[in-house]
Parts: structure tokens; C-alpha cells; sequence
């Protein structure tokens, strides 16, 4: 049996890379993890039956390396490669976001862990966006950011070499596994000489400045880099003190009793130097510090109830006011667990206690019973996947705060994952999985 890494492993260590990488070109981003660690370790502090809940839970150990990037990409050919690099860490494309319909021409997938034991070992996701030229008016620019994205690899010759070597062996070993996250770290640097004049930059940013930032430059950078919180608030009201100058809105559902889905906000996009290749210098604005606060998953029909509740809460101009609407809106969403479970809103991890493993579940037993017993214990299965309203909210605030048209949106998950080369994974078979499997470990057929 050769001596393969696991996908775990080389997993941590490109997420590890790629955080010390951007910690370096972006100093704020340093600033911004060392004041989520501080807030959650008060958090917790201040709270030990949340401390204790997330151990017994198995989580309190993947939260101080959770983090999730995003990029985007330019072709279908970028797209199914990264598919492939991100299959040697384990991750897989789970969900379809048509990001059209809030004005980004974009369509996405989340590139994750699926199994509860890689979820534990490290929960690294990238939100892989994939530009939609067909949405560019002009024509004559359309085919000129084409041929832009044609002529360019954002791979290295040993990052291929390496994928392919993994396809054909089935792993790498530690050297091998070392070399392909050194090699796969290039794809996602920033770089500050771009591969177009002054003039077709500016042509692309006026379509959108998310085009000019696709196909503008040598690679797909990564934009952010997010850590968790248990926290958001407390972080959105402590960032100007540490010289971070914050989004104005958190996006997402409002502060509650049992967080749900993803709560997100970020600080300001950086405006960096640039070099175009005509000679002549400019700024390009796109990288930027995220954090996210992450709740229970929930089912089909917590979350159709979920979206009715944003959108009649639309939004607002000041985080405050935003926030006390969003709270008033979703008096009508149940937050507290129970309710949750039986109305079947969230989906829920079960495990045995102590008492249910001296007297294990006999078949007849419901679950209702052995929760009241005291021999089931169930937690909310975390929120694993992301929010397109929330996701082009983020994008929006960081490409100059200016409202783009919102349309019907224009998706085509087709078209995506004929680029991708596999269907996307369906989140939501993924959370139902999750419960079951949670409840036939303890002996109990269905919830």
C-alpha cells in the first residue's frame, strides 16, 4: 500500500498556506483573525454551556482553523481544473448560486468536504465563481475578453503534472503532497502586473468591475479569506477600533436565540497599485477581509421560509435599523430548537448519552421518548454552504457600493456543470444524509 497523504491532511496544509500567503499580502486580513480569536475566546468564556455544547459536539476544535476563501475564474477550462486540484484535498462542488439575478455575472459552486470526518478535520471551502461573458453587452469587447482569458494558464506546469500524478497513483505521498500545495499556492497569489493595456481595463471594469477583475491579471487570486466567529456583531462593533473600516451591513438572517444558515460581513476592498502592460500605473480594487458567523442547516421548508422573511425584510441604509427590522420580520421564524426539530425547520445531528448507552434505543422507542429519557442528545448539523443574496451583497459592498440592476437572474446550471464536467452535489441530500446516518449509529431507524 503506498504511503499516501491523506486528503485531510493536504487539505490543512494548502488551507494553512494559502492563509499565511494572504496574511502577507494583505496585512489586514492578520488583524482581522487575531481579533475573531480574541472575540470567540470571550465568547466562550462568558458562555461555557456553549463551550461544552461544541465539544460534546466534536466542533470546538475545527473552529479556530475554519476558514473559507473565494475566487473566480474566467473559463470552463479553469473551472474543471480547479475541480480536479481541489479533488486532491477532498473537496468536492456542492450547490449552484446563480449570482445574475442580484446583478453579478457570475454563476458558483462551493468546493467543500462532504463526510462528518472531514467536516471535523478541517471544514475549508472555496467559493468558486465562474464568469458568464455571455452577459457582457458589447460584442466586439465580449470576444476581446475571450481571447484575453484564452491565452492565459492560471496553472502551473507543476501543479498539472501533479494532479495527473495523483489521478493515476490514487494519492500523493508527503513530498509529493507538499510540492502540489506549493505549486497550487501560485494559481491564488496576487498579481500586480496585469496582462491587458489601460484601455481594455477600463472598458472591462465599466462593464462590471468584477470582468475586468476575471480577466485582467495572470491568475484568480483569491479575494478573501474568512474566519469564523460565534460572534458577528461583536466583531462588525470592534473593527474600526483595530483601524478595519467594516461593510455597513451584516448580511444574513438576524441575531438570534439558535443562529441559522450564515451570517457574513467584511471589511472595505483594498485599492492596490497595478501595472498595466501599455507602461502605465493604476489601482484595481477586489481583495478583502470577510468573517461569518455559521447556524444550523436548515430543510426545504425551514429554508423557503427563510427567503420569504428576507425578502419581505428587504434592506437597509445602517446596520442598526437593518438589523432591528430583519429581528421584527423573523418573529415569524422559530428559535428555539425544539420547535425547530419538530416542525422540521433545521436539520439535526443525534448521538446516544451516557444513559443511552448503558440502555440503547429498542426498537419501537420514538425519538420524542429517548429525548425526554434523556438517552438521545441532538444539536443543529452546522451550516456547511453559503447564501447567493448574501454572497453578491458581499461582492456588491466591495466593488465601490454602487447598486446594480437586479434582474430575474439568469441561471443556467446546465451550462455550469457542463464546464465543471460533473453535476454539482445537492446540499440538502447532503444535510438529510447527515441526520440519518447520525441516527442509525444510534440505533434508531428515522427521526
Amino acid at each position: 500500500m503506498p504511503n499516501f497523504l491523506s486528503s485531510d491532511a493536504i487539505r490543512t496544509l494548502f488551507s494553512q498556506a494559502m492563509s499565511a500567503m494572504y496574511q502577507q499580502e494583505v496585512p489586514q486580513y492578520g488583524t482581522l483573525t487575531q481579533l475573531v480569536t480574541a472575540v470567540n475566546e470571550r465568547t466562550l468564556e462568558a458562555n461555557p454551556a456553549l463551550k461544552n455544547r461544541l465539544s460534546a459536539a466534536d466542533e470546538l476544535s475545527r473552529l479556530s482553523v475554519e476558514r473559507h476563501g473565494a475566487i473566480r475564474v474566467g473559463t470552463a477550462e479553469e473551472l474543471s481544473t480547479l475541480r480536479q486540484m481541489f479533488a486532491v484535498m477532498g473537496m468536492e462542488a456542492v450547490g449552484y448560486y446563480d449570482l445574475s439575478q442580484a446583478g453579478v455575472p457570475v454563476h458558483s459552486t462551493a468546493f467543500r468536504p462532504v463526510s462528518d470526518r472531514a467536516l471535523r478535520h478541517n471544514p475549508f471551502r472555496v467559493f468558486t465563481s465562474l464568469l458568464r461573458l455571455e452577459l457582457i453587452d458589447d460584442a466586439a469587447l465580449r470576444a476581446k475578453a475571450a481571447a484575453i482569458l484564452a491565452a492565459r494558464d492560471i496553472f502551473t506546469p507543476g501543479c498539472r503534472a501533479l494532479i495527473a500524478q495523483h489521478q493515476q497513483q490514487g494519492g500523493l505521498n508527503a513530498n509529493d503532497a507538499a510540492r502540489f500545495v506549493q505549486e497550487a499556492l501560485e494559481t491564488f497569489r496576487w498579481h500586480a502586473h496585469t496582462t491587458v493595456d489601460s484601455g481594455t481595463y477600463r472598458a472591462l471594469s465599466e462593464q462590471h468591475r468584477l470582468i475586468a477583475d476575471v480577466v485582467c491579471f495572470r491568475g484568480c487570486h483569491i479575494n478573501h479569506l474568512t474566519p469564523r466567529t460565534l460572534d458577528i456583531d461583536r466583531v462588525q462593533a470592534l473593527m474600526p477600533s483595530r483601524g478595519i473600516d467594516p461593510k455597513t451591513l451584516i448580511e444574513g438572517p438576524p441575531q438570534r436565540q439558535v443562529p441559522i444558515l450564515l451570517r457574513q460581513t467584511s471589511f472595505k476592498a483594498l485599492e492596490e497599485a497595478v501595472h498595466f502592460n501599455d507602461g502605465t500605473p493604476g489601482t484595481h480594487t477586489a481583495r478583502f477581509g470577510e468573517i461569518e458567523q455559521r447556524g444550523a442547516a436548515l430543510t426545504p421548508k425551514g429554508r423557503a421560509l427563510y427567503d420569504r422573511l428576507l425578502a419581505e425584510a428587504g434592506t437597509g441604509s445602517d446596520n442598526q435599523h437593518h438589523q432591528q427590522h430583519l429581528s421584527a420580520v423573523f418573529r415569524d421564524f422559530p428559535d428555539d430548537e425544539e420547535t425547530l426539530r419538530e416542525q422540521q425547520l433545521a436539520w439535526f445531528r443525534y448521538r446516544l448519552t451516557e444513559k443511552g448507552t448503558d440502555v440503547p434505543p429498542r426498537a419501537g422507542e420514538s425519538v420524542a421518548q429517548l429525548l425526554a429519557e434523556d438517552r438521545l442528545a441532538v444539536e443543529p448539523i452546522v451550516y456547511e454552504d453559503f447564501l447567493p443574496v448574501s454572497a453578491a451583497g458581499i461582492f456588491q459592498s466591495n466593488l465601490g457600493d454602487v447598486a446594480q440592476a437586479r434582474s430575474a437572474g439568469n441561471a443556467s446550471k446546465a451550462e455550469f456543470e457542463s464546464a465543471l464536467g460533473v453535476a454539482v452535489l445537492d446540499e440538502m441530500a447532503l444535510y438529510q444524509q447527515m441526520q440519518q446516518r447520525s441516527l442509525e449509529r444510534c440505533g434508531v431507524a428515522s427521526a
